[in-house]
């Protein structure tokens, strides 16, 4: 299993790094396992729950008494190596960004700015508070 270091663990420290291949080696599938589980056990539809492909996995299941899936089965045993590369790829990104977000206990929460006049929070970028109309960030007066 290959991981694109550079895309994913660009930002991160070592230690999460570390914990990020940890993770990756946990939930990433192999390729040749989802080809074998396309061709041998593709009219079931264990290639779709493998890949958590659940809803596949049933239909599948449900009309394998028919012969269709097994021709599907050996059908998509030939895309299942760009599939699972895919499924690892999704993964990759969806470990690194919850270590991103939940690994600087040392910053503190970004804090909404509030309107001066109401006093709601209000959108850092907009110019007027939208419940009061008020403006929210001082505009610097011209001088002469």
């Amino acid at each position: 299993m290959r991981v694109a270091d550079p895309i994913h663990t660009a930002a991160m420290t070592d230690q999460q790094r570390a914990w990020f291949h940890a993770e990756y080696q946990r939930a990433s599938k192999d390729e040749v396992v989802g080809v074998l589980f396309a061709l041998l056990l593709g009219s079931f539809g264990i290639h779709q729950f493998y890949l958590r492909r659940d809803g596949l996995g049933i239909l599948y299941l449900v009309f394998s008494w028919t012969g269709i899936p097994a021709i599907l089965g050996f059908i998509e045993c030939f895309f299942m190596p760009a599939r699972v590369r895919q499924y690892n790829a999704i993964q990759a990104i969806h470990i690194s960004n919850q270590i991103l977000a939940s690994s600087s206990p040392y910053t503190a929460p970004a804090v909404a700015p509030h309107c001066p006049a109401c006093g709601i929070p209000t959108d850092p970028t907009a110019a007027f508070c939208t419940h009061c109309g008020a403006a929210t960030h001082p505009t610097p007066q011209p001088t002469y």
